[in-house]
């Protein structure tokens, strides 16, 4: 069930002005968890989860750092998570994970959006029965069959174990994040490429011309506002 395109997704923070909005939002992220929950990643699930996702994409330790520090002082922002899904240029099928402390900023933001590029927002529940629900590990130095071995050995809920592109990836239920990162901890593992949950789409799609030209632009758009955290889509990029 391999997607490679997800392991390279990184790959997208490659400019200084795209780094910049990343360690926003991963800050984001931790500072909600964090709020929600105890400062101490050792004692709050989510807050691992979201200092694990933040390093393997390579934000600094003082972002975390900071974000945490925030959570913990009187700051009073409101953020929530809202999750939006829809249908992009040819069909495809979108679903927009948003984070903000405006939810009419954010609606009317992500309808804009799909607006513009021909698409259209759907009800909740719209698309996401064509994704899975996935913990995503990928990382280095280590071989399929010696991991595969250690949580097959932990009893760990796990869809597979492949090698792409000279990484290893670990496909797991998002119930099973933590007990896999978990056994991973215990081999020394702590350099990832990628350590989240995530959707991925059980079947993509291609398009072309006008189409893809249309459904490029709105991920550009979605990308520059500043309620999204993260867009999970069925098209298969080049």
């Amino acid at each position: 069930m391999g997607r490679a395109f997800e392991v390279r997704k990184q790959s997208m923070a490659a400019t200084s002005a795209k780094k910049a909005v990343l360690y926003n939002r991963m800050a984001r992220e931790i500072y909600l968890a964090a709020r929600e929950g105890s400062p101490d990643p050792t004692a709050n699930l989510a807050l691992r989860n979201a200092i694990d996702k933040a390093k393997s994409k390579q934000v600094p330790k003082d972002v975390i750092e900071r974000a945490i520090k925030k959570a913990s002082g009187n700051d009073n922002d409101n953020y929530q998570a809202i999750r939006y899904e829809g249908y992009g240029p040819g069909g495809s099928a979108i679903i927009v994970e948003t984070l903000t402390n405006n939810v009419n900023r954010a609606v009317a933001e992500v309808r804009n959006c799909f607006t513009k590029t021909g698409g259209k927002l759907g009800v909740s529940g719209a698309v996401t029965h064509l994704f899975d629900h996935l913990a995503l590990f990928a990382f280095t130095k280590h071989s399929v069959d010696e991991v595969f071995e250690q949580l097959l050995l932990a009893d760990c809920d796990v869809n597979d174990v492949v090698d792409e592109e000279d990484q290893v990836v670990v496909y797991a239920p998002a119930t099973a994040f933590n007990a896999v990162k978990t056994v991973l901890d215990s081999m020394g593992i702590s350099d990832f490429a990628m350590a989240e949950i995530t959707m991925l789409a059980q079947e993509e799609i291609t398009l072309a011309g006008e189409e893809k030209e249309r459904f490029e632009k709105l991920l550009n758009m979605l990308d520059e506002c500043d309620d999204v955290q993260e867009v999970y889509h069925n098209v298969k990029l080049d």
